[in-house]
C-alpha cells in the first residue's frame, strides 16, 4: 500500500509540476513572441483549408514546432505529442495555444494515436503531425503521417520554416527558440494526397515527402 501511494504522490507531483511549467512557460513564450516578425508565405495554402472547412494534415519538423505553434495558434488543430514525460509540458503548452492534442508516437501508443488522428480528420479537424518525432533522426520522414492522410483520403501540407536569429538547445532534433526580434518565415508547399491503398504503399511515399519538406523549407529560406 505504501508503495502505492508512493507511486501515486510520485506521479501527482510530476503532474503539477508539469502544468506549472507549462503555466509559465506559456506566459515567457507569448512575451518573446510578440516581439518576433512572422511572415508567411503562400498562406493562401493553409487559410484556405480553414475557410473551406476541409481537413488536411500539415507536417512540420519536430525541432521547429515551437515558433509554428506560436504562427498557429487558436486554429483548433489537433497536434501529436509523444507520451514521454518531456511531450506532456508540450502538450500542456500547445493547448494553452488553442490546439487540441493526441498523445503517441511510433514508439509508443502509435495504433491509438493513428485511430484518433484518423478520427480528427473524419470529424473535419486538421491535424499537425512531426514526421521525425519524438526521437529521431531529426529530419526524417516517418510513414505515421502518410498512413493517417491515407486512410481519410485527406492532403498532407509539408511546413517548412527558417529563422535569422535563434537559440538551439542541445537536443536531439536542435530545438530552436527564435530570439527577440527574430524574423519568422514560414512557407507552405502544395497540398499532396498519399498515393495508393494500403499503409505500406503509403509508406513508400516517405522518401517523396521529404523532397516536398526539404522544398518548403528552401522556399521559407529564399
Amino acid at each position: 500500500m505504501s508503495a502505492a501511494l508512493t507511486a501515486d504522490d510520485s506521479e501527482r507531483r510530476a503532474a503539477r509540476r508539469s502544468r506549472r511549467i507549462a503555466r509559465y512557460g506559456s506566459w515567457l513564450v507569448r512575451l518573446l513572441s510578440a516581439t518576433w516578425r512572422i511572415r508567411r508565405k503562400r498562406a493562401e495554402i493553409f487559410d484556405g483549408f480553414f475557410i473551406r472547412g476541409e481537413p488536411a494534415v500539415f507536417t512540420l519538423w519536430h525541432g521547429q514546432l515551437l515558433p509554428l505553434l506560436v504562427a498557429h495558434k487558436n486554429r483548433g488543430v489537433a497536434v501529436l505529442i509523444s507520451e514521454h514525460h518531456d511531450g506532456e509540458i508540450i502538450a500542456r503548452m500547445a493547448e494553452r495555444f488553442g490546439f487540441r492534442t493526441v498523445r503517441g508516437s511510433s514508439s509508443r501508443g502509435a495504433n491509438r494515436a493513428l485511430v484518433e488522428l484518423s478520427r480528427e480528420l473524419e470529424q473535419g479537424r486538421s491535424v499537425a503531425i512531426t514526421p521525425d518525432g519524438p526521437r529521431g533522426p531529426s529530419r526524417s520522414f516517418a510513414p505515421g503521417a502518410l498512413i493517417a492522410a491515407q486512410r481519410a483520403g485527406v492532403p498532407i501540407v509539408p511546413v517548412g520554416m527558417s529563422v535569422n536569429r535563434a537559440w538551439r538547445l542541445k537536443s536531439w532534433d536542435s530545438f530552436l527558440v527564435p530570439k527577440p526580434f527574430a524574423r519568422v518565415t514560414i512557407a507552405y508547399g502544395d497540398p499532396v494526397v498519399p498515393a495508393g491503398t494500403s499503409p505500406r504503399e503509403a509508406a513508400d511515399e516517405a522518401p517523396r515527402f521529404q523532397t516536398l519538406m526539404d522544398q518548403a523549407e528552401a522556399l521559407a529560406t529564399s
